[in-house]
């Protein structure tokens, strides 16, 4: 499934890409050397940023996706219409399923989840065709819903039960 219609604007997408690479800069990685930055747009237009905070007890790491979820939620934020991820990675990265389940919480299945490359902007070569799903500067636009098919959420446990 590709998606072809997005609910941002593209003003929007660059601030959210240019977000995660600032929120990037805040990574606490020490172990795996591996930095993420997350963007999040909620509807009322603010970006909350999130990094990755590692710990020497890995179990207490907390991805950059679910910071900037946290923090939101924390500060009153619950309706979002974006999020952009990067890391230092020259592909786009997926978030972890945890995040994806914790993005599921908050977000619409068909919010734009932009996966960006660490070395963006890519340029686009003279006829050359892009991936399914990558777009300007090399980044991959998909959904939450496309990142977690069949999924569950709140809705769910107001259904009837037998």
């Amino acid at each position: 499934m590709s998606v072809h219609a997005w609910s941002i604007s593209l003003d929007d997408r660059e601030k959210l890409i240019q977000g995660a690479f600032e929120a990037k800069k805040g990574s606490y990685s020490p172990y795996s050397k591996f930095p993420v930055g997350a963007a999040l747009l909620a509807t009322d237009g603010t970006i909350i940023k999130g990094a990755n905070v590692e710990n020497a007890s890995y179990g207490g790491t907390i991805c950059a996706e679910r910071t900037a979820i946290v923090k939101a939620v924390s500060d009153g934020k619950r309706s979002f219409i974006g999020l952009a991820i990067v890391t230092d990675v020259a592909s786009p990265i997926s978030p972890c399923g945890l995040c994806r389940q914790v993005i599921r919480e908050f977000c619409s299945l068909n919010m734009p989840v932009l996966l960006v490359p660490g070395d963006y902007p890519q340029p686009l070569q003279e006829g050359e065709e892009r991936k399914a799903g990558i777009t300007e500067g090399g980044v991959r636009e998909t959904t939450l819903g496309e990142l977690l098919p069949y999924s569950f959420g709140p809705e769910h446990l107001d259904l009837p039960r037998q």
